[in-house]
């Protein structure tokens, strides 16, 4: 039998009807192999075998890898989601989508400044994880972070007023498109540069471990979603907290937006072994890999992983393969990607094919998802005005949570600012 760091230890993909009162469990060892789903590219072989190692490092690689397009369900009893989850997951992806696209036409009419990233084409992922949160549960995101917002629960107002750079923004709008964060939401940002956030992220998930263990919170299994691209993972916060996070146990799961690109560099360029999810095993953690297209099965995935760190058993990473409809971002007039790979992932689109399972399931019809986009339309619509009408901050917001105090020196112990103090200079004459 292969061990479990065998690089052809992989889970069967499973099939959307294959749901019975006795549900899978997707994080066991079976011996099967799987390519990237839709990649123009294969993986390269490897032959390397590992020794069997001891039995408390023993963790699964799984792939979970179907498209949603199934035939017609038999029975409700088969069917993956209920109609109210359903639509609950299309309402959210379709937000996403449009928010998204309302995002481009305001950036080309001059409403946005700076570099904006639009996450078009992998919201099922963001979808897949993070409706399955309590509100006390944390994110962390990356630059490219609206989506991610929305979906935790920020509202489109907000999301839009902090890209108009506006008072009304969720940062007041000096965070803009890359640094979005609420506190009541528990987003923890939006993160500008590659794996910033993940150390962040730990830090979170040691939070809510310290205050069940240490302050007896009896009711706190919080848990954390770090999210962050392929092109991350080759970096050293990556590894770094891999290793933190399964040390100690903490309740995160990293989410792997495997997009095949960073921004102009195919992962598969870049990258020793491309298999992201089998690192998770080399720090005593299980590593999936599933359909970033498909919404259903990075549910189920997200599910199992959140579980078992709400449960206190631990990280997951989840590798999910996705790809971005668009540019790296709104400046980029995407001409490296092979057009016959972008056309390949257009046709996968993660939206249409929820919608597809949903009608044929006979959990939703036209006239229900089209009310559905209609409604999302005008919640777009009302957020550009929103944003449009409200305030610019004002210059005295600058320095405002920059520094401990507005001018930068500091606070001294009589309560006056230290820069006002006559001996605050003394003894630097010389310099």
């Amino acid at each position: 039998m292969a061990t479990a760091y065998s690089p052809t230890n992989f889970v069967n993909p499973l099939s959307l009807n294959s749901r019975s009162h006795d549900k899978p469990v997707l994080f066991d060892s079976l011996k099967t192999t799987t390519p990237f789903l839709g990649s123009t590219y294969k993986l390269r072989p490897t032959s390397i075998q590992f020794n069997q190692p001891s039995l408390h490092r023993r963790c699964a690689v799984v792939a979970v890898s179907e498209v949603v397009k199934e035939k017609k369900v038999k029975s409700s009893s088969n069917l993956l989601i209920t109609k109210e989850e359903g639509l609950d997951l299309y309402g959210d992806m379709v937000l996403g989508r449009a928010f998204e696209d309302m995002c481009a036409q305001m950036y080309y009419r001059g409403k946005m400044f700076g570099f904006v990233h639009l996450y078009n084409g992998q919201e099922a992922v963001s979808t897949g994880f993070i409706k399955l949160l309590k509100k006390e549960d944390s994110v962390v995101s990356t630059y490219r972070d609206h989506v991610h917002a929305v979906s935790k629960g920020v509202p489109a107002r907000a999301v839009m007023s902090e890209l108009f750079g506006k008072t009304t923004g969720c940062c007041r709008g000096q965070g803009g498109s890359m640094h979005m964060f609420s506190k009541e939401h528990n987003l923890i940002g939006g993160f500008a540069f590659i794996g910033e956030g993940i150390p962040v992220a730990t830090g979170a998930a040691f939070t809510s471990k310290y205050r069940r263990e240490v302050l007896k919170e009896a009711d706190c299994d919080h848990v954390t979603l770090a999210f962050f691209g392929d092109g991350t993972c080759n970096n050293g916060q990556f590894f770094e907290c891999l290793n933190m996070a399964a040390l100690w146990k903490l309740p995160i799961v990293f989410v792997v937006e495997n997009n095949l690109w960073a921004i102009g560099m195919s992962h598969l360029r870049a990258t020793s072994d491309p298999q992201i999810y089998k690192k998770g095993p080399a720090f005593g953690m299980p590593g999936v890999h599933v359909d970033g297209m498909d919404v259903l099965k990075v549910r189920e995935v997200a599910q199992e992983a959140i579980g078992r760190a709400r449960r206190g058993e631990g990280p997951t990473l989840v590798e999910c393969e996705t790809y971005r409809f668009r540019g790296h971002s709104l400046a980029d007039p995407d001409e490296l990607r092979d057009p016959a790979e972008k056309a390949h992932y257009a046709a996968r689109d993660p939206i249409t094919a929820l919608k597809n399972y949903l009608i044929e399931s006979k959990l939703a019809s036209e006239a229900e998802l089209k009310a559905i986009d209609k409604k999302i339309d005008e919640v777009v619509e009302d957020a550009v005005e929103f944003a449009d009408a409200s305030p610019h901050p004002p210059r005295s917001q600058l320095l405002e949570n920059v520094f401990a105090d507005p001018k930068g020196f500091g606070i001294g112990a009589d309560g006056r600012y230290r820069c006002e103090d006559p001996k605050f200079t003394e003894g630097t004459a010389h310099v």
